[in-house]
């Protein structure tokens, strides 16, 4: 039995993405990011402190956090007014590390970029579209802070963008909308530089374990995908 995706995208295609940059006029970078049906705002905010354990060191420090709207899915979810669900907090995690991976918070001097991905729409991907549309907030952040000469240098060491891949009928998916996550047999979400070095790698089996070689078969349709999300980021910036 040959997978049939509903949408009728090839197995090693991903949803039609979309960047938008600059949506808000008050933080120091934003994007939004529309990612077939998901769509999340990112925004870059940069404040003159730093955690109180990075004080007088002389470095600075970049954090995410992630929130879902509550008429974001089909049905209205409890807002998260007092604290996150574990969820929230392993996604905002993911975030900040994906992040911070790709600057030299040294150049930054004791400030702090504080990325905000909330997501109004979601089909999907949440967490791979923000870390994705983050990157282009965070990038035109690190301009401002450059053209303003707050920092000598643009603090941005790489690129980076996120995707999920997925194994349905035993056969490679890549980017999945909700419905194909939730019958997956695998999922998976691939973090990556623009240099093509990995920043993490998630997958889970949902029900069948999956073999080195479907893991492989992943990894390289993930390739596919993130070549697409530089370029579209490129773009973006390009603006």
């Amino acid at each position: 039995m040959t997978y049939h995706r509903s949408d009728n995208r090839a197995f090693d295609q991903i949803r039609s993405t979309k960047i938008t940059p600059n949506i808000s006029p008050y933080a120091e970078g934003s994007a939004l990011i529309e990612v077939g049906g998901t769509k999340v705002i990112c925004t870059a905010s940069v404040e003159e402190r730093v955690p109180p354990f990075l004080r007088n060191k002389g470095t600075g420090w970049v954090t995410a956090e992630y929130a879902m709207l509550p008429r974001a899915t089909s049905t209205r979810t409890q807002r998260e007014t007092l604290r996150p669900s574990g969820r929230t907090q392993e996604i905002q995690r993911l975030i900040g590390r994906s992040l911070r991976a790709i600057i030299d918070t040294k150049k930054l001097g004791e400030r702090q970029i504080f990325v905000d991905c909330d997501v109004i729409q979601a089909d999907g991907g949440t967490r791979c579209a923000s870390i994705t549309g983050a990157y282009v907030a965070l990038a035109l952040a690190c301009r401002k802070l450059v053209r303003q000469g707050l920092v000598g240098q643009n603090p941005l060491l790489s690129e980076v963008a996120a995707v999920s891949v997925g194994i349905a009928e035993s056969t490679p998916i890549l980017d999945l909308a909700y419905e194909e996550d939730s019958t997956a047999e695998v999922d998976m979400n691939i973090v990556c530089t623009g240099a093509g070095k990995y920043i993490e790698i998630q997958g889970t089996a949902e029900r069948e374990p999956f073999t080195r070689d479907q893991m492989d078969a992943m990894l390289a349709i993930a390739e596919v995908g993130l070549r697409q999300l530089f370029e579209i980021q490129r773009n973006a910036l390009a603006g």
